[in-house]
């Protein structure tokens, strides 16, 4: 019974991904004589959380009844009072939580704090699910960094591109819709300039069913050579698109972009490249918590020498280019043996349509 409600809260607290960083997205729902009653998650951070957001549908009582709430309620002041004050006002006698805050500062604060007011706590139901929904968070939180996801759309034989660069579409449309999805849920989207020169991408999230949330753009570029026309830096969105220069780019160079909208971001680099180690730990003081990167082969390849990646997306596509010239998913020095080679693990395997989407963590060693 308690997995099956918790599943309904897990539900509400999807709706609010990407919308609520840095804060994670948690969902509730209050249970009665075993239905639901009130369903409520958090919908951006300053708002109430899912907790108060579903009693406030019961008009803040909720006398001898159950609540099941994906995350840890919280037992401190921040923007909003504390969930523990609201939950002990309502007469809730049992709180069910998917997992336990993963906040050093905070974790177990609320659940002790309820059950030394006589409220029965139950924790754990359903904890990977609840982990992998806030996975991002879960990074975030505790070592401020951004989670870092790659996709990539591959053909059969591994090329993500012909040899002259053209790779419109590998995947079909439903694969795509599923990106433009990924988009949505996070905080920016990332790419190097590679990408801009070859593809000309604008990187918005078009969906065919509700309104999407367009990431914040960010473009790796040591020398700056996006062009003054690239469209990523002209159409219109409510997300800013910054790029990321090196210590070389001078003032005056960066002056041009700075007066049409654009920020740019000066970075270590490393080996003549953006220190990408180094760019994650500001992306981080910018509280970026989730980055998706659809580049191309040098800034995957890059990422995944860094063990910089926490989760691939895979696609592939039913199609073979049966050349040696495509382009690959990763460039630069791989491995010399096959044993070294990066595995993945936790893996998710999905249909669209024809094509198939791999989803892994890698497992480094």
């Amino acid at each position: 019974m308690d997995t099956r409600f918790m599943r309904a809260a897990l539900g509400q607290a999807r709706k609010g991904l990407g919308r609520t960083s840095p804060n994670p997205a948690v969902g509730a729902v209050v249970v009665k004589d075993g239905e639901i009653i009130a369903r409520g998650y958090h919908r951006k951070a300053g708002l109430p959380h899912a907790e108060v957001a579903a009693l406030n549908k019961l008009g803040g009582r909720a006398d001898g009844h159950t609540l099941y709430v994906t995350l840890e309620p919280c037992n401190h002041y921040g923007r909003t009072p504390p969930c523990t004050e609201a939950i002990l006002k309502s007469g809730l006698k049992r709180v069910v939580i998917g997992m336990k805050d993963p906040n050093p500062d905070v974790a177990g604060g609320g659940c002790e704090f309820l059950k030394k007011n006589g409220v029965s706590v139950t924790t754990g139901v359903l904890e990977t699910e609840c982990r992998r929904l806030n996975e991002a968070f879960l990074k975030f939180v505790t070592l401020r960094r951004p989670f870092v996801s790659v996709k990539s759309a591959l053909t059969l034989d591994g090329w993500t591109a012909t040899g002259t660069g053209h790779s419109k579409w590998i995947t079909n449309d439903r694969s795509r819709q599923f990106v433009h999805g990924l988009r949505d849920k996070s905080d920016a989207v990332m790419m190097g300039v590679g990408t801009v020169l070859a593809d000309d991408p604008l990187f918005t999230t078009r969906l065919k069913r509700g309104r999407g949330r367009d990431p914040l753009r960010i473009v790796v570029d040591t020398h700056l050579k996006t062009p003054r026309d690239a469209r990523i830096l002209h159409h219109d969105s409510p997300a800013d698109t910054i790029i990321v220069v090196g210590p070389g780019v001078t003032l005056e160079d960066q002056k041009w972009y700075n007066g049409n909208g654009v920020s740019t971001l000066i970075c270590p680099i490393k080996a003549g490249r953006i220190d990408l180690t180094a760019l994650m730990g500001i992306l981080g003081d910018m509280s970026v918590t989730s980055l998706l990167v659809e580049g191309g082969a040098s800034i995957v390849g890059s990422l995944i020498r860094d063990k910089l990646v926490d989760k691939f997306d895979i696609f592939k596509a039913p199609k073979i280019l049966g050349g040696d010239d495509g382009v690959p998913m990763a460039s630069g020095q791989g491995p010399k043996t096959m044993d070294r080679s990066l595995m993945l693990k936790d893996l998710r395997i999905r249909r669209f349509g024809e094509d198939i989407l791999i989803e892994g963590y890698p497992d480094y060693k």
